[in-house]
């Protein structure tokens, strides 16, 4: 099974200027339960994404095996959302932007 830290690593390797200019936030991931940690993505240029933590437009909460099914592509932000697996802080709206780096996954 694929981890948290395998898709982050994928995703820094992944990550252009042009995708960062599609988005222009940054985010704080934080992952709990087995192979969870906290990553800040920076996806504005200078584009980056580290394990750390730090301030964010959305911070996105939720079980590291949730975060990987939903990166995936086997589950869905809404459905984890109201199952109350999902907890947003921030800009909801950024929230919404982020199945650009579902598909930058892919």
């Amino acid at each position: 099974m694929t981890t948290a830290r395998e898709l982050m690593d994928r995703a820094r390797t992944k990550l252009t200027p042009a995708i960062a200019d599609q988005i222009g936030a940054t985010y704080r991931f934080e992952l709990s339960g087995d192979g969870g940690g906290t990553w800040v993505a920076t996806l504005k240029n200078p584009p980056k994404i580290e394990e750390a933590d730090g301030p964010a437009d959305c911070v996105l909460k939720l079980a590291a095996s949730d975060f990987v099914e939903l990166m995936e592509g086997r589950a869905e932000a809404p459905q984890l959302f109201f199952a109350g697996k999902l907890l947003i802080e921030g800009d909801l709206g950024l929230a919404m932007k982020l199945g650009s780096l579902t598909a930058l996954l892919a």
